[in-house]
């Protein structure tokens, strides 16, 4: 742009006239605006869900002893709880959730940057010269001329009368939104993995030890059998029984302690460190308190569980997205303004005579894209009914999981009291028979039948008890995790 027509644009008299013009069309843009209000209003959609007032599997709807937010030390275990807070400090699939976090954040400020205007400032010099030109024999010197300019451009702004950045902001926000909760299942999920491993490594290493008890009390009958046999009292399929007996033992170990390192790992890969580095002392389930879990009232659970909140949140985000679309069938307004200083000499670049501006204002109304906006506009509408439909079926599934866990919990209790009289009577059982067998007066068969009971009972216990740990683990899972502590309550206790 050469100076005179800049000079031109910067009259104080086209200034106002094109200051007045845009007072006379405010009106206009505001009551579009105002109508626009109207028609693009967001709807979230309606669940239409049916919660239920109570767990059909729950005993009692009490509030009272839910689950604290560190419900792993319900369990009474101290190399439990140092391994739990590990992982939530370290673990590799926590630290990812919590960089996507970080990654949707940026990404909903650079959605949002269309809510705010663009600027950007230039300065520039050009030099060029004439090139000479001969006439009736005379040479003429070209002539250099040297320009200077600094500009204050590309300030440019979209009158957001339809909402569509704003609803497009909205839907990042609500997506940066769902990716905290994200992160929360990731977490709750290494948690319960966590709690999941360590009792696999304690059963192990209770399987070892029964095992290993049962391969002395094997190889006790087997000396008395042989005893018998050089008595002449005894025989060698007696011996050869007994001999198959402790065998079938024995061979039952190496596949336990392949259990035990193998969760063993397990637990080293959730704390984010090699095999090697990992220390496991374990101990026994025994030593295990099995803390009782009240669930609560199941309107509870759409503010508790993670996935549930996620699934709203993108929702809501989907619903934003529609908002968005829609907004595209409106014009779209622009305005732009450009400004500076423009001077062939440099110490003149600042004076008054030589600034210059350019305002500007556009509308833009679709008319034919060939159906693009219009698809697009059905495109997200369909995805905020899948999301929809999703919503509702991770809302029901989570009663589903309580209701599983709950009756897991109930059923893996009277399993493991029943299997504990089990024990206890084939224990009896087969006391009798080996003092029977040192006195001489056993019948081997029965014998053989009470120890192989004793050593399956033991065996199915440890079982038992991992299968109730585990079901009250995933009854915390299946509620969410912890709770957080009831302003109401704590506003009461004071």
């Amino acid at each position: 742009m050469s100076a005179p027509a800049a000079r031109a644009l910067g009259h104080p008299l086209r200034r106002a006239t094109w200051i007045r013009r845009s007072a006379m069309l405010l009106p206009l843009w505001a009551a579009v605006a105002a109508s626009a209000g109207c028609i693009l209003t967001r709807d979230i959609p309606d669940p239409a869900l049916d919660i239920p007032m109570a767990y059909k599997a729950a005993s009692t709807t009490a509030a009272d002893a839910l689950p604290a937010l560190d419900w792993w030390r319900g369990f009474r275990s101290s190399e439990l709880t140092s391994l739990m807070e590990e992982a939530q400090t370290v673990n590799l699939d926590i630290a990812a959730a919590a960089a996507r976090i970080i990654q949707a954040d940026r990404q909903a400020r650079i959605i949002g940057a269309a809510l705010l205007p663009s600027v950007s400032i230039g300065g520039q010099e050009s030099y060029f010269r004439t090139s000479g030109s001969s006439q009736s024999g005379l040479t003429n010197r070209g002539r250099e001329v040297v320009n200077y300019s600094g500009t204050l451009s590309g300030a440019s702004y979209e009158l957001d009368f339809w909402g569509k950045n704003r609803d497009a902001t909205l839907a990042a926000l609500e997506t940066a939104n769902a990716s905290r909760f994200d992160r929360d299942v990731v977490a709750l999920t290494t948690l319960v993995s966590v709690a999941n491993a360590y009792f696999q490594v304690l059963t192990a290493q209770d399987r070892i030890r029964t095992a290993e008890r049962n391969i002395a009390s094997a190889r006790r009958i087997l000396d008395a059998l042989k005893q018998r046999l050089s008595a002449g009292t005894g025989s060698d399929l007696d011996v050869a029984q007994q001999e198959s007996v402790l065998a079938n033992l024995r061979a039952t170990v190496p596949q336990l302690r392949q259990t035990l390192v193998q969760n063993i790992n397990a637990l080293a890969t959730l704390v984010a460190r090699p095999p090697e580095s990992v220390t496991v002392k374990g101990g026994s389930l025994n030593r295990i308190t099995a803390p009782r879990v009240t669930p609560g009232l199941p309107s509870e659970l759409l503010t508790q569980r993670p996935d549930i909140r996620r699934q709203e949140l993108q929702l809501a985000s989907a619903t934003a997205n529609v908002g968005s679309a829609r907004a595209q069938f409106f014009p779209s307004i622009q305005l732009t303004a450009q400004g500076g200083y423009q001077s062939p000499a440099l110490v003149a670049l600042f004076a008054p005579n030589a600034a210059f501006f350019n305002l500007a204002g556009a509308l833009t109304q679709p008319i034919f894209d060939g159906r693009r906006i219009l698809s697009n506009f059905e495109l997200t509408k369909a995805r905020q009914d899948e999301l929809l439909q999703t919503y509702r079926k991770t809302v029901i599934s989570a009663f589903a999981d309580v209701g599983n866990a709950l009756t897991a919990v109930r059923q893996t209790t009277e399993r493991l009291r029943l299997q504990r009289e089990v024990v206890a009577a084939s224990r009896k059982a087969f006391q009798l028979s080996e003092q029977q067998l040192q006195a001489g007066t056993a019948d081997i068969i029965i014998v053989l039948n009470t120890q192989l009971t004793l050593f399956q009972a033991e065996d199915v216990l440890s079982q038992a008890q991992l299968a109730r740990l585990q079901a009250i683990v995933s009854l915390y899972q299946a509620l969410g995790g912890g709770w957080e502590p009831r302003i109401e309550r704590a506003g009461n206790a004071l």
